[in-house]
């Protein structure tokens, strides 16, 4: 599968750098999941739990306590809580 470059970030902490397979997470317009290649999006995250998924098909749950926002662009996702 094609992976893309996902960065997790909340100030002062990085959750998480690196190349994703797949991030699943919640936002304003209902549950998303982004893949590589995904087109432009930006939208509002709500609280939940992240899903990643990375290239040998390890799960990582990162729980987001507060709300932020996802931008998606040129297969670079950044999310920022």
């Amino acid at each position: 599968m094609k992976s893309f470059h996902l960065t997790i970030a909340k100030v002062g902490e990085t959750l998480y750098e690196g190349e994703a397979d797949s991030l699943t997470l919640l936002c304003a317009d209902g549950q998303i999941t982004v893949l590589a290649n995904h087109e432009p999006y930006v939208a509002p995250v709500l609280p939940c739990t992240a899903v990643i998924y990375d290239s040998e098909e390890h799960r990582q749950d990162i729980v987001f306590e507060s709300a932020g926002v996802i931008e998606v662009s040129n297969n670079q996702v950044t999310v920022i809580l």
